[in-house]
């Protein structure tokens, strides 16, 4: 498993003891010296055919483990010093969305995407992690994207208007002899049965989809860097794409449970931090 190392020399206008990012290469302008670094995850969004939140999370966690374990970002690759650098302090994570043809540039910036299918009905959750960099400035095709106000459906009722199946169930109500509607699988549990890496999530804090799948990928990196996991679990995992189950205990059972990883939120967004947003077990 890849751990932080040396770093090379800072590119012009970085802090002091941070390597050049293959991300901040591609933005216009120096970089900036008081910028902080951060992983940047874009999830394609479609109002029309929208993923549920559940599996947008989970695709999202899956990306950045799968970027962390790329060979590209060990030692010797050319993500290697950026990865590394982000590793060794704070691991911000910031989750912009993205579609059309915004969501085609991003596919083009270094990084790895996850797709993962859902329930019946709803359409292809899809992530992609990017190299670590400063936050500022981006690419412009990232630059275009939007951080504030993510919100996918929990999937336990039909998707709102203009989801497409949605409207066709509307139309099949309001029309007699209308064509049946398509169906869609109802309910907001993980369809990840069978993985070998659980993500629960805090019933104490309510969060917009864009921080949930933050969260999430905070614990999955964490027990992917955890030394309690067996190497042959976590060889295990790498080969079953790093799927994660992401759980929602009540109130009782996350009181009552104790785990190996836990993610505690400073509270510099969404959240009068700290506060314990996620953990996981395997």
């Amino acid at each position: 498993m890849p751990a932080p190392a040396d770093h090379t020399p800072a590119a012009p206008g970085a802090p002091a003891g941070a390597p050049a990012s293959p991300l901040t290469a591609l933005a216009p302008g120096p970089v900036d010296p008081a910028a902080p670094w951060g992983m940047q995850i874009a999830v394609h969004y479609d109002k029309v055919h929208p993923a549920r939140r559940v599996d947008v999370a989970e695709a999202a966690a899956r990306a950045v483990v799968a970027l962390l374990a790329d060979p590209r970002a060990a030692e010797g690759g050319p993500w290697h010093e950026a990865v590394a650098h982000w590793r060794s302090g704070r691991i911000r994570k910031l989750v912009r969305r993205a579609r059309g043809r915004r969501w085609e540039e991003v596919g083009a910036l270094p990084g790895v995407t996850i797709a993962q299918d859902g329930p019946t009905g709803w359409a292809q959750a899809r992530a992609r992690a990017l190299v670590p960099g400063p936050v500022r400035p981006l690419p412009p095709a990232l630059a275009k994207t939007q951080v504030q106000g993510t919100h996918f459906p929990h999937g336990d009722r039909l998707p709102p208007p203009p989801a497409a199946v949605t409207a066709a169930v509307e139309r099949g109500a309001a029309s007699d002899g209308a064509a049946p509607a398509p169906p869609i699988e109802l309910g907001a549990e993980s369809a990840s049965a069978g993985a070998l890496v659980t993500v629960e999530v805090t019933p104490l804090e309510t969060m917009t989809s864009g921080k949930l799948c933050a969260q999430v990928a905070h614990a999955a990196q964490l027990a992917w860097q955890s030394p309690l996991m067996p190497d042959g679990l976590r060889r295990a995992w790498a080969r079953d794409g790093y799927r994660v189950r992401t759980a929602f205990p009540d109130r009782d059972q996350w009181e009552a449970a104790h785990r190996p990883v836990s993610v505690v939120d400073a509270g510099f967004t969404e959240l009068d931090g700290p506060a314990e947003t996620t953990r996981a077990f395997w």
